[in-house]
């Protein structure tokens, strides 16, 4: 009777361990899930204020700063619902509630022939990374439905269009250096890449026109150049066969 008490407290001990075991992966499980998730919110807030920051030096609109401001809004609000007191803060989702309160969404976006290109390579390519990153953002946003197709298409048709600038611009400043360091086949090839960009376009306005019309005259200028390059290198190399075969066959003085 003694031997099959203490089987049953065995078992039972047993069982009671299996048992707070279970209930401590599934606690741990949980706790990872939370830290995963608060990690994904925080990383949310982290790109969204920095493509933020970087927005300053590019021209978009109001809209698209509500709409980034508003994903680092929820982010917060996620973060605080998950127990963060630190990133889901009171004060910071005040501060993000306040900042969204600002904006007005109904200011028209810049006019295009604001955009101006930095001057350093470095800049450009941060100036180019940030409305990649943008794009990136609003298209996240449009498939959390957080976004109407409309407004999804307006805005990103903006920032598609300053990247298309941006890459062009850059292309020709590329071009215009290598003219003038007479690298004419470095710069043919940067104005070949301006103009297929352009050429790509499915809707051409009087911007991608003008400035097509305008590299294919630069191009143009540069096969003429090297065009009379050439005919001068070949005149000279048949000048300098012509005067091998005349001393060749050149009567030899007698002595």
């Amino acid at each position: 009777m003694v031997f099959t008490t203490i089987i049953v407290l065995i078992v039972a001990l047993v069982l009671v361990g299996v048992i707070v075991n279970a209930i401590q992966q599934h606690k741990n499980k949980v706790e990872s899930e939370r830290r995963a998730d608060l990690s994904k919110q925080k990383a949310i807030i982290d790109n969204t204020e920095g493509a933020l920051l970087a927005a300053e030096q590019i021209p978009i609109s109001q809209r698209l700063i509500f709409i980034m401001q508003r994903r680092v809004l929820a982010a917060i609000k996620m973060a605080k619902q998950m127990g963060d007191t630190s990133t889901g803060s009171n004060e910071r989702v005040k501060s993000a509630e306040e900042a969204l309160k600002a904006i007005d969404v109904s200011k028209p976006p810049p006019p295009e022939d604001s955009f101006k290109l930095p001057q350093g390579d470095k800049q450009v390519i941060q100036f180019i990374r940030g409305i990649k990153t943008l794009r990136a953002l609003l298209r996240s946003e449009f498939k959390k439905n957080r976004i109407e197709s409309r407004v999804f298409l307006a805005e990103d048709k903006l920032l598609e269009r300053l990247q298309l600038r941006a890459n062009v611009d850059t292309l020709m400043r590329r071009g215009q250096v290598a003219i003038k360091n007479n690298q004419l086949g470095s710069a043919r090839q940067c104005l070949e890449k301006a103009i297929g960009a352009l050429a790509a376009q499915p809707n051409p306005d009087d911007f991608i026109i003008a400035r097509k019309a305008q590299l294919e005259d630069q191009l143009l200028n540069i096969e003429d150049t090297l065009k009379k390059a050439n005919s001068q290198d070949v005149a000279k190399k048949e000048e300098s066969e012509r005067n091998e075969l005349d001393d060749l066959f050149a009567e030899k003085k007698k002595w």
